[in-house]
């Protein structure tokens, strides 16, 4: 058991080669990779479905179990101040991890039929790829600071998805209005992950459950 929780810390990264490929695909060999288009959609849902497969088992360790694996890495900047950044795996984050690979799923399979004849069938597949990443990596955060950086990943991806045909404008206007409402959210996280560091001291979820 303790094995498998080890490698949890790889779940958000197991999507990220896909939009990684692409691009550089796009990059190199344009031409090959968009006549090759369809073939994007395999790997795709291969990685989410590994990942869905590796959550499955964490949730089944859950429900046995019901504990708390955290994994903390420390970088010290100066011997005041050290940031700690890691992985923590808990009931709620197994759920997490069934339900945002299991419905990634279904929209990748179901978008490879939908847009097959997409000129964004390419970038709808990095898009989502990426999306996942940002996801995962929110719901398995040991930390605020960490909690923050995919929050605003999951952000980009959600304005880049929402604007996808943004030639039509009632697309543009509505990744418009999400990226508006988006900020205006985001500010209130920080200034609500500020004010725990400044009653708590700390950013580490563990602390804050000692507090809490």
């Amino acid at each position: 058991m303790e094995q498998t929780y080890q490698y949890a810390w790889i779940l958000p990264f197991v999507p990220l080669p896909v939009p990684m490929l692409i691009g550089m695909g796009l990059l190199l060999f344009p031409t090959a990779t968009k006549n090759l288009r369809r073939m994007w959609a395999f790997p795709s849902i291969l990685l989410l479905s590994i990942v869905m497969v590796f959550s499955t088992n964490l949730s089944i360790q859950q429900i046995n179990s019901s504990s708390i694996y955290q994994y903390v890495w420390s970088w010290t900047v100066d011997n005041d101040f050290s940031f700690e950044f890691g992985y923590l795996i808990d009931p709620l984050t197994s759920i997490m991890l069934l339900l945002i690979t299991t419905v990634g799923i279904m929209v990748l399979i179901y978008s490879d039929n939908y847009m097959a004849h997409d000129q964004g069938y390419l970038r709808f597949f990095a898009y989502m790829s990426f999306f996942s990443t940002s996801m995962l990596g929110l719901v398995t955060s040991s930390n605020l600071i960490q909690i923050y950086i995919f929050w605003e990943l999951v952000g980009m991806c959600s304005y880049l998805l929402i604007g996808f045909w943004f030639t039509r404008p009632p697309a543009a206007n509505a990744c418009q209005k999400a990226f508006v409402t988006n900020r205006v959210g985001d500010f209130g996280l920080l200034l609500g992950i500020l004010g725990l560091y400044w009653i708590t001291g700390s950013f580490e979820f563990r602390d804050l459950f000692e507090i809490f």
